[in-house]
């Protein structure tokens, strides 16, 4: 009798987690999920960012961890400027376009910078690279927002991370593998499916004719944002400068962590690659139900003040032990929940500021936050790491996460904000 009830409640607890994932992807409108399906193959070959620091220490290449931080430091720089570049020019000829010129222009660049050997060059290409590719990322959160409702915005940005995600854990599992053998074959697939989603793009989402702004629309939206500028929203620009801040420390996961792992753990690069696939994997099987239960429930900043501080204990608790292969799968499971908690929210706070004229200037502004991060973060960790140590760092790491974690919170209770 006791088995038969056992069976039951396992049956049942079947039926209700089946339910709660079915009742997560309901909703999304068709093209939702045909950008996600673009930009999962788009990410698949995400393999050169989290392994440019590995490749450019590599006795091959032979530069420096300063020298690396440089370049990624020139990364963030490129991608700063893109994004800006990106946001005013999907205002100004649509979504669509910029989406489809970047991902063919990125998957180009990424060839050649697997083929640049002198450091000077390196730099440049790597500079022009993130310009390109960072002015993608505006269009596209202007694309979610378009192919999506009120209702299901934060879900539909969390199908968007999920594929991203999905792409990202396949990604860095076969880029662990493909670097074992030659790093060159990283830039080779990076640029190939960047390529082959812009051919997708081109294939099953054009937009109709009034998905793309016309003169007339554009002289309005300018005579409109003339008052409503996302650089005169103060409340904003606070949020912005607490996201740059997280964002910084948050990115020392895909940098100069994997560094601290092949040197100081002595992980091999399979095993790393497994680590940042094992991230995208949890976000896969995870967020959606998660940002279904939580939407609506507290507003956003609740969330993301939870999330920056569960990345704060991640590094400061590298900073005081040393991590074997289990304690570092546990601990990426901590920073991934982390993830999973503030920036699904982190998105859905900046869209609910915007209005349609000026959505892509919010964009870029938030783009640009993480482009800036990418350039403070790595380059200046990179720094402190050839001066003090990595223990020292993750601490000061981990303190500094702290903080932006207690401003977010002050923030919340400093005045309103919309909920999701």
């Amino acid at each position: 009798m006791l088995r038969r009830y056992k069976l039951i409640l396992y049956r049942l607890m079947f039926s209700q987690t089946i339910s709660a994932y079915k009742n997560a992807y309901l909703g999304l409108s068709r093209s939702t999920w045909l950008l996600s399906l673009i930009m999962l193959i788009n990410r698949s070959g995400t393999m050169v960012v989290p392994f440019l620091t590995l490749y450019l220490t590599s006795p091959k290449m032979g530069y420096s961890i300063g020298q690396a931080g440089l370049v990624m430091g020139c990364f963030g720089a490129g991608a700063f400027l893109g994004a800006y570049v990106g946001g005013k020019l999907t205002d100004r000829i649509g979504f669509y376009k910029v989406q489809l010129i970047t991902l063919l222009g990125g998957g180009l660049l990424f060839i050649l910078l697997g083929q640049m050997k002198s450091y000077p060059m390196i730099c440049l290409v790597t500079f022009i690279l993130s310009f390109v590719n960072e002015a993608f990322r505006p269009a596209n959160s202007t694309a979610v927002v378009y192919y999506s409702s009120v209702e299901n915005r934060t879900r539909s940005y969390s199908l968007n991370r999920l594929a991203i995600n999905l792409g990202w854990a396949l990604g860095s599992a076969m880029g662990g593998i493909l670097a074992k053998f030659d790093y060159h074959l990283l830039f080779w697939v990076d640029g190939i499916t960047n390529i082959s989603a812009a051919l997708l793009m081109l294939r099953f989402l054009r937009p109709k004719a009034d998905h793309i702004p016309s003169r007339n629309e554009n002289a309005n939206r300018q005579k409109e944002h003339k008052g409503s500028s996302a650089f005169r929203d103060r409340q904003y620009l606070l949020f912005i400068l607490l996201v740059t801040v997280f964002a910084a420390c948050f990115f020392q996961l895909f940098t100069n962590l994997s560094v601290y792992m092949k040197r100081e753990l002595h992980f091999s690069e399979p095993f790393i690659g497994l680590l940042m696939a094992l991230n995208g994997v949890i976000i896969v099987l995870v967020e959606m139900v998660m940002i279904y239960n939580l939407e609506g429930k507290r507003n956003q900043l609740t969330y993301i003040t939870l999330g920056v501080l569960i990345v704060a204990c991640f590094y400061l608790l590298h900073g005081m032990v040393r991590s074997g292969p289990l304690l570092m799968v546990m601990l990426i499971v901590l920073v991934t929940f982390g993830e999973m908690f503030a920036m699904p929210f982190m998105n859905s706070y900046w869209i609910s500021r915007t209005q349609h004229h000026n959505r892509g200037e919010y964009a870029a502004l938030y783009t640009m936050a993480w482009s800036a991060a990418q350039t403070v973060g790595p380059m200046t960790v990179a720094q402190l790491i050839d001066a003090r140590g990595f223990a020292f760092t993750w601490v000061v790491v981990g303190l500094v996460c702290s903080m932006a974690g207690i401003a977010f919170w002050r923030m919340k209770a400093s005045g309103p904000v919309a909920d999701t």
